[in-house]
């Protein structure tokens, strides 16, 4: 099957579940009584699973054709918020998935060809696509530059509630297979640094020994760039440091522990010969610092602030912390990391944590997802995976 349906066939299935009669839904839909029965058998066909029980007096969901209903009804959600957004009256009821997938592709790819390329289909296909669908909002929504395509404000919104309604449609289907025992669903996780070296591959790892057909993909990069994913619906969670206050109003951010920041140096570094050493033996030293504008390097300018020392001179910005540790081990660098990031480098004696408290840099870990959104058990599993993992 495809891998998103006609939005027309959901909406009928839809008006089947609410009105329990392929006769009702047929005058709601504006379509033919039998247009209704082939619609509802066609799509049962293609997604494997009975959605009614046909009785005597009408049509009955059974508990996977609700649930399904429940999707198709949370993937209209943002298509309606798209037509008051654009006043386009009747906009969710006329726009096609293959519209809104083409949408969605251009605006990321910033080209016709490499949309066309990412969807698998031919570019004049994207080109007529992209017409139809201008067409039907009544405004351009692409404009071609030098540089490639540039969306308008209008179609940066659109591709974005476009993005949350093809995943709801999407995590319905794997919803239909998980019903059937099929536990493959898929997993998008963002990682942030706090997370990646133990936290989160010890959950994936039990994940895939309870269900070995999940799919999990893990991103990587900074905060900007995942919370962009997870706003689009290209990300389900991301993971480890939380931002206070919340930097949108449309996610919801849940505690999983609290972790203060190290300093930490070579397992053989001179400065551990001096306990607990001044903030000026520390200044005096070559750093490995975090990214600008990111919480750990505000904590690590305000830590020499509070001493009132001047902050170190040579310094290398590193988001990496594979680099890191590499540049930790072989120099007398030092760096502001938590004890969780190097735990095993610590244990191997690669690396040590000095005893120095850092009073004012405990950081929130926890979990970052869509304000409203609803996992499938597969995604649930992961996360209770996770909130059970940070007591191990």
């Amino acid at each position: 099957m495809q891998e998103i349906p006609k939005l027309r066939a959901l909406q009928v299935i839809a008006e089947v579940v609410r009105t329990r009669s392929t006769v009702a839904a047929a005058d709601a839909a504006h379509i033919s009584q039998p247009a209704v029965t082939q619609t509802v058998a066609k799509l049962e066909a293609a997604v494997g699973e009975v959605l009614f029980t046909r009785t005597g007096t009408g049509m009955e969901p059974t508990e996977p054709g609700r649930r399904f209903a429940q999707r198709i009804a949370r993937a209209f959600d943002p298509l309606h918020v798209a037509e008051r957004e654009l006043a386009v009256p009747g906009l969710a009821g006329r726009v096609t998935s293959v519209q809104l997938r083409t949408l969605v592709a251009a605006v990321e790819a910033g080209s016709f060809t490499l949309a066309a390329a990412k969807l698998g289909v031919s570019q004049p296909s994207v080109n007529r696509a992209m017409r139809d669908l201008e067409s039907l909002c009544g405004r351009p929504l692409l404009t071609r530059t030098p540089q490639g395509l540039e969306p308008t404000r209008e179609a940066r919104g659109l591709a974005r509630l476009a993005a949350l309604a093809l995943a709801e449609i999407r995590q319905g289907l794997e919803e239909l297979r998980e019903w059937r025992g099929q536990m493959t669903g898929r997993v998008s996780v963002g990682c942030l640094p706090l997370a990646r070296s133990h936290l989160l591959p010890q959950a994936i790892t039990a994940l895939l020994a309870r269900y070995p057909g999940a799919q999990v993909r893990i991103i990587d990069g900074p905060y900007a760039e995942q919370l962009h994913e997870l706003r689009h619906g290209g990300l389900d969670l991301i993971v480890g440091a939380l931002r206070l206050p919340p930097p949108t109003p449309d996610i919801e951010q849940e505690v999983l522990f609290v972790e203060p920041l190290s300093i930490v140096v070579r397992a053989d570094h001179p400065i551990l010969a001096e306990g607990e050493p001044t903030a000026a033996a520390l200044a005096a030293l070559d750093w490995i610092a975090p990214r600008e504008g990111t919480p750990a390097r505000a904590h690590f300018a305000s830590f020499f602030a509070a001493a009132q020392v001047k902050p170190p001179r040579h310094i290398i910005e590193c988001s990496s912390l594979i680099a890191s540790r590499g540049l930790l081990m072989q120099s007398d660098r030092a760096a502001l990391l938590s004890a969780s990031q190097v735990r095993q480098e610590v244990e191997a004696g690669y690396l040590a944590v000095l005893p120095q408290p850092l009073p004012g840099t405990e950081r929130p870990i926890g979990l970052t997802v869509r304000k409203g959104w609803q996992p499938t058990r597969v995604q649930a599993a992961l996360m209770e995976l996770l909130r059970r993992g940070v007591g191990e």
